[in-house]
């Protein structure tokens, strides 16, 4: 065999040892039901689950934990998933900048026992922009 043959296969190998490493970290997602019929199975791969925060009358967020004077990196909530499945939710980290605000939540992670532990929590804020601020913001010229 020449070298260069022996280069390209090692190449390949490389390449089909990306892929393989890549798509062993994908997950999917699904509601609050399927990731415990997941986690009742043994199948503890991590899962994408959508959903929104439960907010009282006057907005303010229900079921929201943090206290970072007693442990900075717990924080739990209840998150409302797309088929109104209310579930508990702990994340081992500090709570995420601007996590009020927000009107949609995506979060990472796996059931273990009665609640999801996440690993991620993505925040899906609503717009930075009013259209009153907008009206206000353009400028004139005189």
């Amino acid at each position: 065999m020449k070298k260069t043959h022996i280069f390209v296969i090692a190449i390949i190998a490389v390449a089909i040892g990306i892929i393989m490493s890549t798509a062993g970290d994908a997950s999917v997602y699904v509601s609050f039901k399927e990731a415990r019929e997941r986690a009742a199975e043994g199948n503890l791969t991590k899962v994408h689950v959508v959903g929104r925060l439960p907010r009282d009358g006057a907005k303010n967020i229900l079921g929201l934990e943090y206290n970072p004077t007693v442990d900075p990196n717990y924080f739990a909530f209840t998150l409302v998933d797309t088929n109104r499945i209310a579930q508990r939710v702990i994340y081992f980290n500090p709570k995420p900048q601007d996590f009020d605000k927000s009107e949609q939540v995506v979060i990472t992670g796996a059931m273990r026992n009665d609640t999801f532990v996440a690993d991620k929590i993505l925040l899906k804020c609503p717009s930075k922009y009013v259209e009153k601020d907008i009206k206000g913001a353009t400028a004139s010229v005189n």
